[in-house]
């Protein structure tokens, strides 16, 4: 189950996805690169991590790559960490050294997750500074690439 919805006055994004898996299996997938890169971004592309430090103030900054080797950069602040039922992180592209590119929004996360009986909830709020930043991310496809990429966790977790 996908849940997807989009509030354009608050400026926020909410998703919630159910795993049948239990509950510290999907926090190591949501926290480290290793599984990570095996499931974040939509085929054909792959996520693959230069560097995390999964701790308050840490950060992971990583690339999403095409099949042709194009590369998009992003990197990830964490603000709060709360093993293993959420996490804070404020994610922005970059360039490969993670300095913040002009002309796109900071997403800010909020990640979530519950466990009962080896079924995981995992619910996601994204907030933007303004509706400009929502709005982009909605135009560049987010919530199709998105969706993409937490089936493939999906599979990852089967």
């Amino acid at each position: 189950m996908i849940s997807f919805s989009k509030d354009f006055a608050n400026k926020t994004m909410h998703i919630v996805r159910e795993f049948k898996a239990p509950h510290e299996k999907v926090w190591s997938a949501w926290t480290e690169s290793s599984l990570l890169d095996q499931w974040w971004g939509p085929k054909p592309w792959h996520a693959e991590t230069k560097t995390m430090d999964f701790k308050n103030g840490g950060h992971w900054l990583y690339a999403m790559l095409s099949p042709e080797g194009q590369a998009h950069w992003s990197i990830c602040t964490y603000q709060a960490i709360d093993p293993p039922n959420s996490f804070k992180h404020t994610c922005v592209f970059s360039d490969e050294n993670g300095k913040p590119l002009a002309n796109f929004a900071a997403m800010h996360w909020l990640v979530e997750m519950s466990g009962n009986k080896g079924v995981t909830t995992v619910n996601i709020t994204i907030t933007f500074d303004d509706i400009t930043g929502l709005e982009q991310i909605v135009k560049m496809g987010f919530e199709k690439g998105f969706t993409m990429g937490l089936n493939q966790l999906d599979e990852l977790l089967g």
